[in-house]
């Protein structure tokens, strides 16, 4: 298998069949120019778009109405010429006339009803319509076969150095196919788990029968299926030769979605790239433009947590392409050249494990909060080793089996530490804890809000008196555990018949009989869903109270550095090259409308790091300029960066 290409451009091209001229003024040199302009080394194109047309003289699907010559062809030739890849786009999930021709092939809920995105089936041709708006189809019959048969059409006539399938992995579907899929597999179509079972099914033949196409004639070609990279579920990912994690950070979740991604990801063994675009908002944005600092910015932070880029345009109906987008992308690239040896093909490397939950508020809150304190971290695999880790955390939502606990157990026997947060150390039912944490478990929150005093242990940073938490804690009696923090509850929850003030209930005079932070040995277990309050409603409160319980178990970090809030830090370990590479960032996005925004780059100055590794550093040095800085004499490798602007990877070279 190839390594994925570090410079990609996604180039949608879903062209509605009322645009007239379409393709009809591509040029080889303008494409051409174009590629080279943005210094790209990959660009995803259109075999089939959203609006079911395919664009080259296709016998099995519907070319576009408008289109007068074999345009893919001319794109994958004219991109060969210049040493660029151009895996093809294909689209599964939405395909609006496919929808509209075969409604049989169309998913269906429970009900009957129709599986849709944002659409109303109810709307006149004259209404309004949302973005991202589209009929769900499902992989099997007849639609199935077609795409079986069209993926099978373009290996025949083209060179394919991969395949993109769109909008896969949807619900479970109850159409007529499915239904008599699940009857033939001896399935209840009314369970809703024999319904999950059969999607997984359905969508894992689906792949194997385009991968056995594909690689019997192209065994080098990528493949990858939109939609898994978002689930994280092994099964969803069976047909991946690698991972595109589309993250597009200004209007779906932030800059901070990313990094937990690419952490868990970094722990599969195949390539990834993170994908975000050059428009201002997202998808469909004709015009839309993201200022090349923001994109040089993205790019920086893609390469700094390991992964490869890819940015995402849209061609105009008539071919011609934006040279303006390919201008900002290619000063983005530009620099991704000087620094992508720095931060590719290497593996994350910390001791703080993340053991996600599944709950997004829970984990990307926790992740949140580690971050904005300058803490490394990685995503445990449960089926790696865990006691490379000192610490692991446990975010908030409810997680464990069995097996997970003892696998736990086994950890802390070894010298492990835990800090487990809200119901993460609970059973599935939620009756009793499934690790010994010292407690015996009492049930939910009585009180829909509450608050924390802390004790003097983990008081650093956070007022003496009760403060609040905006949802409650989880009830524990402790038997073999010390308190660290205790809570203290209101004197009634606030409904119409009983309220105080504008908003919450005061707290009461005495402490609660169940804990809020509690300690056993090198378990540390706090009873509030710190993660998800954090991740809602961002008390800076909640985040010391959290960072204070972890340092209780949490006390030789690899890396150090001191950088503002908004700072963000990651350290890749590159063995082959004998050097650790610690990659800091800085630009704090700025919500303007709906939109984050990168546009302030204030520069850091003098920036401390330190670096504490087996190997004995011998020097250490900024990419890609070259220069060395000072080494302290101490255990650990401590250098002071003069200047980070945007981004500043800091090579710790340990080669003789």
């Amino acid at each position: 298998m190839i390594k994925l290409p570090s410079r990609q451009v996604h180039l949608d091209f879903h062209t509605s069949e009322l645009i007239p001229d379409v393709g009809r003024y591509f040029d080889k040199k303008q494409w051409q120019h174009a590629l080279q302009l943005g210094h790209l080394n990959s660009i995803t194109v259109f075999a089939k778009c959203h609006h079911s047309w395919s664009y080259y003289p296709t016998r099995v699907g519907k070319p576009h109405p408008h289109l007068q010559r074999n345009l893919l062809k001319e794109q994958i030739e004219a991109s060969h010429e210049v040493g660029v890849r151009a895996p093809i786009y294909y689209t599964v999930g939405w395909s609006a006339t496919d929808a509209e021709t075969h409604p049989e092939w169309v998913a269906r809920n429970k009900d009957g009803s129709l599986q849709t995105t944002n659409y109303d089936v109810n709307a006149g041709a004259n209404d309004t319509k949302p973005t991202t708006s589209w009929k769900n189809l499902c992989p099997s019959g007849a639609y199935k076969e077609l795409m079986l048969a069209q993926t099978r059409e373009i290996c025949e006539q083209f060179i394919v150095d991969g395949f993109f399938y769109d909008i896969c992995f949807r619900d479970p579907c109850y159409c007529d196919q499915c239904m008599a899929g699940m009857q033939a597999m001896g399935l209840n179509a009314s369970a809703d788990e024999n319904a999950r079972a059969y999607n997984k099914h359905k969508w894992q033949s689906f792949m194997a029968d385009c991968n056995a196409i594909i690689l019997s004639q192209y065994p080098e070609a990528t493949i990858f299926y939109n939609g898994g990279a978002s689930q994280y579920h092994p099964e969803w990912h069976v047909g991946d030769t690698h991972f595109e994690l589309e993250d597009l950070p200004t209007t779906w979740g932030g800059y901070d979605k990313f990094p937990i991604r690419a952490k868990y990801f970094a722990n599969t063994g195949k390539d990834y790239l993170a994908m975000s675009g050059k428009f201002h908002t997202h998808w469909g944005e004709f015009g839309g433009f993201k200022h090349p600092d923001a994109i040089t910015f993205e790019a920086a932070c893609m390469l700094a947590y390991g992964s490869r880029c890819s940015f995402g345009d849209q061609l105009h109906p008539n071919g011609v392409m934006d040279l303006a987008t390919y201008e900002n992308i290619g000063a983005a690239y530009a620099y991704v050249e000087q620094i992508e040896a720095y931060g590719l093909d290497g593996h994350p490397y910390a001791n703080l494990g993340v053991w996600m939950t599944g709950s997004v508020a829970d984990d990307q809150g926790v992740v949140n909060m580690l971050m904005e304190s300058q803490i490394d971290f990685e995503v445990v695999n449960p089926r790696s080793e865990l006691t490379r880790y000192e610490t692991i955390v446990l975010t908030g939502g409810q997680c464990l089996n069995a097996p997970d606990a003892q696998l736990l157990e086994n950890y802390l026997a070894q010298g492990g530490h835990l800090v487990v947060l809200g119901e993460s150390g609970l059973n599935s039912s939620k009756t009793a804890f499934l690790l010994d944490c010292g407690a015996r478990y009492m049930g939910d929150a009585q009180f829909t809000l509450d608050y924390t005093v802390v004790s003097d242990e983990i008081n650093e940073g956070i007022v003496s008196t009760p403060f609040l938490n905006y949802t409650g804690a989880i009830r524990a009696e402790l038997t073999d555990a010390i308190a660290l923090a205790a809570v203290r509850v209101p004197y009634f929850d606030r409904t119409y018949g009983h309220y105080c003030s504008h908003m919450n209930t005061p707290y009461t005079d005495v402490n609660a009989p169940h804990p809020a932070v509690w300690r056993k040995g090198n378990i540390t277990c706090l009873a509030h869903k710190l993660g998800s309050i954090y991740y809602q409603h961002g008390a800076r409160m909640h985040r010391q109270l959290f960072i204070n319980a972890l340092r209780q178990q949490y006390t030789k970090p690899i890396v150090q550095a001191q950088l503002p809030s908004a700072g963000r830090m990651n350290v890749i370990h590159q063995p082959d090259q004998q050097r650790y590479v610690v990659h800091l960032m800085y630009a704090p996005p700025l919500q303007r409308g709906r939109c984050l925004v990168i546009e302030d780059m204030p520069d850091l100055f003098d920036v401390p790091v330190q670096l504490l590794v087996p190997e004995h550093v011998t020097k250490v040095f900024l990419a890609p300029s070259g220069i060395l800085l000072d080494l302290g004499n101490t255990e650990a490798a401590q250098v002071v960066v003069p200047r980070v602007h945007g981004h500043q990877a800091v090579v710790f070279s340990y080669a003789a």
